[in-house]
């Protein structure tokens, strides 16, 4: 008992693992940019209204499709879509009805008009299906590879590519800004 107070007291600042400074925050970081990191805020609300406008759908459908259409880099949870079909059912941009035990959200003609107001860029799986995670793992696979089993002049070589595809990449970055 008077350990886990302890480790509370310290907190973040003392390095433990609550808070930004633990070890949870670096791996939930990286989680988060290898799923594709979440919508923005407010943009959920037409990831839902484009998913309804194929046909009607219950949350938990929504949210499968929702992830299907990222490739498994997004899936929202049931946290934030449910509260956001309540408001857009609020808001009379979907209607609900029970079926079969289940609700199931169709849009209404004012979410369909809702949905072609929509910013530009509101929709977080508008990269063209690229899958860099996929590309990326495959680097490090190879990468550990020569790191397990070849000589020093070998794993000097890939670190040279290494170093020079990580400048590339920020020149990339650079341009984009």
């Amino acid at each position: 008992m008077r350990k886990a107070w302890f480790f509370h007291e310290r907190g973040p600042r003392m390095g433990h693992k609550f808070g930004p400074g633990g070890p949870g925050f670096a791996r939930e970081a990286l989680r988060q940019a290898w799923r594709g990191g979440r919508a923005r805020r407010g943009d959920i609300k037409y990831l839902i209204l484009d998913v309804l406008a194929t046909g009607p759908r219950h949350g938990y459908d929504i949210i499968v499709e929702l992830e299907n259409r990222s490739n498994g880099r997004y899936r929202p949870s049931p946290g934030s879509v449910y509260p956001t079909l309540t408001l857009l059912e609020e808001g009379g941009f979907i209607t609900g009805n029970t079926v079969e035990g289940k609700r199931v959200f169709t849009i209404t003609d004012a979410g369909r008009e809702l949905l072609t107001k929509k910013p530009a860029g509101a929709d977080s799986d508008d990269d063209d299906g690229i899958d860099l995670r996929g590309s990326a793992l495959k680097l490090g696979a190879a990468v550990m590879q020569v790191a397990r089993g070849n000589d020093a002049t070998s794993q000097q070589k890939v670190r040279d590519i290494l170093d020079g595809a990580r400048r590339e990449i920020y020149k990339i970055l650079a341009e984009s800004e």
